[in-house]
């Protein structure tokens, strides 16, 4: 088995060993993995917060020792809290997103001086930190402010408060307990919608007042009831309401 972590700000994993294959997520500078497979230019890889296998380009990732990776497996998650920062390296600069892991940064010789978040946050602080994707663009697979998906966005929003998700929709919906009204739902509470053969493609996350913010199109806000998402610009239900979860 071998270790690694990824060295860029933002690197896709395929569902394929091509750049044009499906990207299925993505890591942020800093995430470690394990390598299962060498193809070429290309590893099969197993991601160590999401546990998704994908494949990723060799050039774009930093072989490391097991002890090392058992170390930084055993710390505390440092996580960047700037919307868009840098790391230097070698008199360059990387930047970095929102989300980045930071516990690695000595053992890439980089140097960090920006916002860093550690330990987990009361749940009231989700909304807060969601606001910070607000109009992103919607990018499938993606993890970052500058591109995200809807799994994507709620899981990144609990993971820099402490709180870990797993990386789609149908997967976080198997996580916490499940409520029967919206009215006993708290902001931070998770909304799942289904899709015309019933099967959980979408997630938001909830607010006060019946308000919701997710993504479509963009991170954006819209109205909630008991039929789902009402987008007021097109003047009608874009998601079917499947189920609320209360993770925290």
């Amino acid at each position: 088995m071998q270790y690694a972590i990824c060295i860029l700000g933002t690197v896709p994993l395929r569902a394929e060993p091509a750049h044009t294959a499906e990207m299925v997520s993505q890591l942020l500078y800093g995430e470690t993995f394990k390598v299962l497979e060498e193809r070429g230019k290309w590893s099969r890889i197993r991601t160590s917060f999401e546990d998704l296998e994908a494949w990723i380009d060799n050039k774009q990732l930093l072989k490391i020792s097991q002890s090392d990776f058992e170390k930084l497996e055993a710390e505390e998650l440092q996580l960047s809290a700037d919307l868009m920062e840098f790391v230097t390296g070698e008199g360059q600069l990387i930047p970095i997103p929102l989300g980045s892991v930071l516990n690695a940064v000595t053992l890439m010789k980089h140097e960090h001086s920006g916002a860093v978040t550690t330990k987990a946050q009361p749940k009231e602080k989700l909304i807060e930190t969601a606001f910070l994707y607000l109009n992103a663009a919607f990018l499938w697979g993606g993890k970052s402010p500058m591109g995200i998906d809807a799994s994507g966005f709620t899981q990144m929003v609990y993971k820099l408060n402490g709180y870990k998700l797993s990386r789609n929709a149908a997967q976080q919906a198997q996580q916490g307990e499940s409520l029967s009204f919206i009215e006993e739902s708290e902001p931070g509470d998770l909304a799942f919608f289904d899709s015309p053969d019933g099967s959980i493609n979408h997630v938001g996350i909830m607010m006060r007042d019946n308000y919701i913010i997710h993504v479509d199109g963009k991170v954006r806000l819209d109205r909630i009831d008991h039929s789902g998402i009402y987008n007021a610009e097109l003047r009608r239900h874009t998601h079917k309401l499947r189920v609320i979860k209360k993770i925290i």
